[in-house]
């Protein structure tokens, strides 16, 4: 029985970190995500660039996390393969502080840290105060899962059971790598996998030697978790979480196999009585993660060759084949009702694609006025333009028996949101990519102050899309709130820039005078297709009760 209770405590106990962790990396991704591609695709030196995989790690607790925004940024195309895998390397060094934060005793702050962040999330509106809440109520509860795993060794402490087990790991430092491999892999999270390892030597329920190679076998179980997120990713992308797992994989061996030795087990033994057990073991883990930090910056660029001929290229297609995702839509050819409306779904991501290929470009734009480049944004317009067509098409032209009328109403709606990304496609082409070569053919700038409120809203669209996207595909009801906060963030985003341009032409700004025509244009226009993007939201929230009819109020008492 005492079994069985220890492993209902555990696996709670686990889960809540690992919610934790999430809590925490939700609210910091809602807040700040928009802004992490300028981040990462602006490093120069390697060197800088572990330096941003470092803080980026403190902020994201998750090496994971970093390691696979670089791995998105890569495909496209926006990173090279050497400062992506510095800034990875740095992503581990940042986790490993992290747990030297987290593993101090910190107990007395979690009232702190509930009140404050129960206050800010709940009682207040802004959207950043509101993750900042999120994040404080996430700590705190990493905390608290902390203080849940050490109490759920108290059943099984002083049994036959685990001394045994925790013995058998001490003798067999192999299986006691492999075992935090895959705890690391199977919780998903290094951060959370690291800390029950350092919490479980800290409470003496397993010997530091035991300890010392689960931590070492979770550095290495932590490769794979970028590795087997990234699958569906291209091949030249996923070189740089394989080159991390490599890099990690044989460093953890060889420091393994060191300390097992009777050198390190001297050295061990020298080392010990300079801190608690379960502080040493933190220890062990920043040198690991510093060490391979130092020696794999300088080879980074070294590695790409042997990466390209270990992961080649797939072949380029032959000569016309198209590249480009063909139509779901088979004009007259409809099956089941669920199939059709997945159809559907699928030619409304492609559209969406298309949408945020066009926008994507556009801060770049505005400071180059590249005309080519606004000529292909502007060609892509027609190919948006024919996927409403055949979807207006498509839509009526299914037969009406065999649908319900919640159906068929669902069809109506996607047509309904084809629409809104068509006009979304008219504002990038026809407005903003206008805005940008107006701008650059009258050797205009705007203001610092200018140019980063609209590169704020770029990137703040930008996130966006990619969540109407997750909208489109899941029918996530959380997901499309937060789309609908989001829309009123950016009218706010808007609305503040709108003043503060008004504010500087009051200060007679030379800059915010020549561009002020512009600037307001690209507000509106920015505003208008977050808009458009926004409205697949619409549909969910009004089946869920969670969006009104209108604003206005109805009956009201005569005075």
């Amino acid at each position: 029985m005492a079994i069985l209770t220890f492993l209902i405590s555990l696996a709670g106990a686990t889960m809540f970190l690992l919610f934790a962790v999430r809590m925490v990396r939700t609210g910091i991704e809602r807040s700040y995500g928009a802004s992490f591609q300028r981040l990462l695709t602006g490093t120069g030196s390697q060197l800088q660039a572990s330096g941003v995989g470092l803080g980026l790690a403190l902020v994201l607790q998750s090496s994971a996390a970093v390691t696979l925004l670089v791995t998105g940024f890569a495909s496209g195309g926006y990173l090279a393969f050497p400062t992506g895998l510095a800034i990875v390397l740095g992503g581990d060094l940042g986790s490993a502080l992290i747990i030297q934060i987290l593993s101090f005793r910190l107990d007395w702050l979690v009232p702190v840290l509930l009140a404050v962040g129960g206050y800010l999330f709940v009682k207040t509106e802004g959207k950043k105060t509101r993750q900042a809440g999120r994040i404080l109520l996430g700590v705190a509860f990493i905390l608290i899962s902390l203080r849940f795993l050490r109490e759920a060794m108290d059943p099984i402490r002083d049994s036959a059971f685990l001394p045994a087990v925790a013995g058998y790991l001490a003798r067999d430092y192999i299986t006691a790598f492999l075992v935090g491999a895959g705890l690391a892999f199977v919780m998903h999270s290094s951060v959370a996998a690291i800390l029950m390892c350092v919490t479980l030597v800290q409470i003496g329920a397993i010997p530091f030697e035991a300890g010392l190679s689960l931590v070492l076998g979770a550095n290495f179980g932590s490769g794979f978790i970028p590795v087997w997120l990234s699958r569906g990713m291209s091949q030249s992308a996923r070189r740089i979480p394989y080159a991390n797992l490599g890099l990690r994989g044989s460093w953890a061996l060889a420091c393994l196999l060191v300390i097992n030795s009777g050198l390190g087990a001297e050295l061990l033994s020298g080392v010990q009585g300079l801190a608690a057990e379960g502080q040493m073991l933190v220890y062990v883990h920043l040198a690991f993660n510093g060490s391979l930090l130092v020696l794999a910056l300088p080879i980074c660029a070294r590695i790409e060759p042997l990466m390209q001929r270990l992961m080649t290229d797939p072949p380029a297609p032959e000569p016309g084949l198209a590249g480009r995702p063909v139509s779901a839509l088979e004009p007259g050819v409809y099956g089941p009702p669920a199939q059709v409306l997945a159809n559907l779904k699928r030619e409304l991501l492609r559209m969406s694609d298309l949408v945020e290929t066009m926008f994507r470009p556009l801060a770049d734009l505005y400071q180059t006025g590249d005309a080519a480049q606004i000529k292909a944004l502007q060609a892509l317009d027609p190919e948006v333009d024919s996927c409403l067509s055949g979807i207006r098409s498509y839509v009526a032209d299914i037969p009406a028996e065999g649908f319900t009328h919640g159906e068929l109403k669902q069809a109506r709606e996607m047509m309904e949101y084809a629409i809104r990304l068509e006009t979304a496609g008219d504002v990038a082409a026809r407005r903003l990519a206008v805005l940008a070569a107006r701008l650059n053919k009258r050797n205009l700038q705007f203001s610092s102050e200018g140019w980063t409120e609209i590169l704020h809203m770029h990137e703040a669209i930008m996130a966006n899309l990619r969540l109407a996207s997750n909208v489109l595909i899941s029918n996530d009801l959380e997901s499309a709130r937060l789309l609908n906060l989001e829309k009123t963030e950016l009218k706010r985003m808007e609305r503040d820039s709108r003043k503060r341009h008004l504010k500087r032409l009051q200060n007679n700004k030379r800059h915010s005078f020549d561009t002020s025509d512009i600037h307001l244009e690209t507000l509106r226009a920015l505003r208008e297709f977050n808009s458009h993007v926004a409205a697949v939201s619409y549909p969910l929230l009004y089946q869920n009760g969670q969006l009104l009819e209108t604003r206005l109020i109805e009956d009201m008492e005569a005075s």
